[in-house]
């Protein structure tokens, strides 16, 4: 068991990282969040790639709540194929192409008190880096989690020589290493055992347990999702009734 006992400990060792070098710019998202959804604003979640998997930890998710947004675009994302109809290569040739995520930002009317949180390990993508630059040009608050030794390791993708870490208002460090992967085996060129996601969840749970607490703390109560595996249970059909309603009804401003 050696190979799953080494990551576990790496792994965890950046779980402990994240808890002492990150918790002052979760403490400034978490502001930006919270302050967003109190004033009836939207938090929207972006991440191409695996990072889309962020976006919908946060939601639509048991424990989750109305505000939040997963803004999941399914050319950029859909990765059940490797190869053929709906396989690797295109969207990782699309999220180079600039101009891209203007046209997604163009399909949604933001509101006075909305936000963005942009997902992506490597921080470089044209996508990435001009759907934060984009929202922070409608006046949207830009947070931004990546790793910062991948982003500043590595030359910039986008033509303007900048990255997510140049357009973001504050930034999380995810604390994974460039490439991600923290497992070496002798006899292999590349490592493996990704931790973004590890790491990255966690960062999405804390943000929304912190934002849950604040929202109660100035009186504005969230409108949970609960779990929808309790059959029978008619407080849970309830609640669920009510974050759909919710949900709709914090839409308005996006087609209005």
């Amino acid at each position: 068991m050696k190979g799953a006992l080494t990551y576990f400990d790496k792994t965890l060792a950046l779980l402990h990282q994240l808890r002492q070098n990150e918790m002052e710019n979760l403490d400034r998202a978490a502001h930006i969040c919270a302050n967003a959804i109190a004033n009836d604003g939207l938090v929207f979640l972006f991440g191409n790639g695996h990072s889309r998997m962020m976006c919908e930890e946060m939601t639509p998710r048991q424990g989750c709540f109305v505000g939040w947004v997963a803004l999941v675009e399914l050319a950029l994302s859909n990765h059940a194929n490797i190869v053929g109809a709906n396989g690797l290569r295109a969207p990782l040739h699309l999220e180079k192409y600039e101009g891209y995520a203007e046209q997604i930002l163009r399909g949604f009317r933001f509101g006075p008190h909305d936000a963005m949180i942009v997902i992506s390990t490597s921080g470089i993508r044209p996508v990435i880096v001009e759907m934060a630059d984009g929202a922070r040009r409608r006046g949207l608050p830009v947070i931004g989690i990546c790793s910062r030794k991948h982003c500043e390791a590595v030359p910039p993708a986008h033509s303007s020589g900048r990255k997510l870490i140049d357009v973001t208002d504050v930034l999380i460090d995810n604390q994974c290493p460039p490439g991600d992967c923290v497992h070496e085996i002798e006899g292999l060129e590349w490592r493996t055992g990704p931790t973004s996601t590890v790491t990255g969840a966690m960062i999405i749970n804390m943000l929304r347990c912190e934002v849950a607490e604040r929202l109660v703390a100035r009186g504005k109560k969230p409108v949970l999702l609960p779990s929808h595996q309790f059959v029978g249970n008619t407080s849970a059909e309830q609640a669920l009734e009510e974050f759909y309603e919710g949900y709709r009804r914090s839409l308005r401003h996006l087609y209005d």
